[in-house]
């Protein structure tokens, strides 16, 4: 099944993860870069602790529905 790329207000969906996970990480994440590949969310950037790349997953969870998840931020 194939899911829309857009939010309910028609915004692309990549830049509702994307803002959805700044605002909860408060920018602790950085070049943080968000993209959809067959149906998949793959999240990437740096982030200083494990925590804040956790809080960037749950953020993208909420902002994602159904999607499945990566979260390749490396934390250094």
């Amino acid at each position: 099944m194939k899911l829309p790329m857009r939010s309910a207000s028609g915004q692309p969906l990549v830049e509702v993860i994307e803002r959805f996970v700044r605002s909860r990480t408060g920018g602790m994440v950085r070049g943080l870069h968000v993209e959809i590949v067959d149906d998949h969310v793959i999240l990437s950037g740096r982030a200083s602790t494990y925590y804040a790349k956790q809080l960037a997953t749950h953020a993208a969870f909420d902002a994602a529905r159904d999607l499945p998840l990566t979260n390749d931020i490396e934390v250094c």
